[in-house]
């Protein structure tokens, strides 16, 4: 006998699951907030010129947090995360696949989502969107150096390349300059919300203005009159003469890891780009330069060991007649390669090198590699280790003391100022980035350079084999751009500089200070709770 279904039946059923979806909604609707936050704040970043949705995104992350519990905190901090990072790294499975890719996204959200907790914990502290702030810096700083030396891509500043902050950079370097950004999305939050508050609880028109107005002008007015203040400090003036420089980018035979399996194709590329150049400069179509710039693995053919590509790299600068930094991959006989530019002279050959201080885990050396390759086989791919070079990198090329900062060194704050503060007047990030096709990854890396031209007062030329390559004034505008995958040389007179800006000066100090005061704020809440638990078993000991 079949059972019938009545229309009460069906009613009663569709009032529980319309019950069901209106208890789930609640509970989604903050979830889906830092979701939106994250995607807000990656669409923030390069290519897109769109620099200024990170205020409204950390506006909205900052609804979501304000108030949540600490184990709140964690999950929404790690939705964001995982909505940020997902689309901003997915170059990095472009030729490896998803698992590396999910893997760095997965490890890097948890330090996300601790920042969530503690902006979470200091929500509630009066002048709260400083401390919140100051969490999301401390929280980059962490990630930064942890693990395996840190990996700073994402840094808030590294997306405001084209922003109005971006002055801030030479005042106080990326900190001072993501802090800006973040104290204002939370000030602007904060403000609303003061707003709404009043107007809820009917307050007098008098009262409603001055403390949402207060709030606002803290913390929003307050970092865009700084960037304003600092703008003086931003110049493109040459205070030690100008230079003529050349960034070559000869082009790969295809795309992917499989690139450097025709290593002498891309030596040949360079050389023959440099020699064109010099027919160029011969022709008159444009200015001889006072030295070039070869890209990161331009000569991945080891010129000490390789009788051909010394000759190779020695024809291609007698011809071009100027010192030349080569990109180059030294195999000694024991121990780790060496990541090295080679200072090139046209008469004497090579006569300075440096290697690459900071090589990139999982990309030039395998940590944990019996471990990894359960999950990836392509860690094989890198069948011996690079090892890091321990010297600053400074060439003198024809008079002009050039800092080296090779590709994947750029993120990191120490990497680049270390050269300014040994005496470059110019800056110089070869670069390599064929492995990562034709994704965003060469737009985020040319932002990072940008900032770093700002940061230090330096021009700053980025030589990279497919591009993109770009030369960069002082005040972070470019001057000289090439395409994707196209051979080119780029060639503009520069200004050189000396002076040294705040940023410069003061190293890691804005960093430590705005950190000692996340610390100082998660501390005030820690005192609090220890206090009130205390409180509480006196009270429960009296009854």
């Amino acid at each position: 006998m079949s059972a019938t279904i009545t229309p009460v039946d069906v009613a009663a059923t569709s009032g529980k699951e319309e019950r069901r979806v209106q208890r789930l909604l609640p509970g989604l609707v903050r979830p889906g907030a830092a979701a939106l936050a994250g995607v807000l704040l990656y669409l923030s970043f390069p290519p897109r010129p769109l620099w200024w949705l990170a205020v409204p995104a950390f506006a909205l992350l900052g609804w979501t947090l304000y108030g949540r519990r600490l184990r709140a905190g964690f999950g929404l901090g790690l939705v964001a995360g995982l909505a940020f990072l997902l689309p901003l790294l997915v170059w990095t499975g472009e030729e490896v696949g998803p698992v590396p890719w999910l893997a760095l996204v997965a490890a890097e959200s948890l330090f996300v989502a601790a920042t969530g907790l503690g902006i979470a914990a200091v929500s509630r502290l009066p002048a709260w969107p400083v401390f919140a702030a100051a969490v999301w810096i401390l929280g980059e700083a962490a990630r930064a150096r942890f693990p395996f030396g840190g990996f700073p891509w994402g840094k808030v500043a590294f997306g405001q390349a084209d922003g109005v902050f971006l002055s801030l950079a030479a005042a106080g370097g990326t900190p001072l300059l993501g802090f800006a950004v973040v104290l204002c999305g939370f000030g602007l939050y904060e403000a609303l919300r003061l707003v709404l508050a009043h107007r809820a609880a009917r307050t007098t028109a008098t009262t409603a203005r001055r403390g949402p107005v207060a709030v606002a002008a803290l913390a929003v007015l307050a970092p865009v009159a700084g960037a304003l203040a600092a703008q003086p400090l931003v110049s493109v003036a040459a205070e030690d003469g100008t230079a003529t420089v050349a960034a070559i980018q000869g082009n790969v035979p295809r795309l992917g890891l499989d690139f450097n399996a025709q290593r002498r194709a891309v030596l040949d590329n360079h050389a023959d780009r440099t020699k064109q150049l010099a027919d160029d400069v011969a022709a008159g179509k444009v200015a001889q330069p006072d030295f070039v710039l070869w890209p990161e693995n331009s000569s991945d053919l080891d010129p000490y060991r390789n009788p051909d590509a010394r000759t190779a790299i020695d024809s291609a600068v007698r011809r071009i007649g100027v010192p030349t930094v080569v990109g180059a991959v030294l195999t000694p006989d024991t121990g780790p390669l060496r990541n090295t530019l080679v200072q090139w002279d046209p008469r004497r050959g090579p006569v300075a090198t440096y290697d690459k201080r900071h090589v990139q885990p999982f990309g030039e050396y395998i940590p944990m590699r019996s471990f990894v390759r359960i999950f990836n086989k392509d860690v094989d791919r890198v069948r011996r280790d690079f090892g890091p070079g321990e010297k600053v990198g400074v060439f003198d090329l024809a008079g002009t003391r050039v800092g080296m900062a090779t590709c994947y060194e750029a993120a990191f704050d120490w990497a680049v100022r270390d050269t300014v503060t040994h005496g470059a007047r110019l800056i110089s990030v070869p670069s390599n980035n064929a492995t990562f096709g034709f994704s965003e990854m060469t737009y985020q890396q040319l932002a990072m350079d940008r900032v770093r031209a700002v940061e230090h007062s330096r021009t700053v030329v980025v030589p990279v084999t497919s591009g993109v390559s770009a030369i960069i004034l002082p005040d972070g505008g470019i001057v000289r751009q090439s395409r994707m995958f196209t051979p080119d040389a780029l060639v503009a007179e520069v200004p050189l500089r000396s002076s040294l800006t705040p940023a410069t000066r003061m190293g890691t100090l804005p960093e430590a200070a705005l950190a000692a005061v996340a610390v100082g704020g998660l501390g005030w809440v820690a005192f609090g709770a220890v206090r009130r638990s205390a409180h509480r078993r006196k009270a429960a000991a009296n009854q």
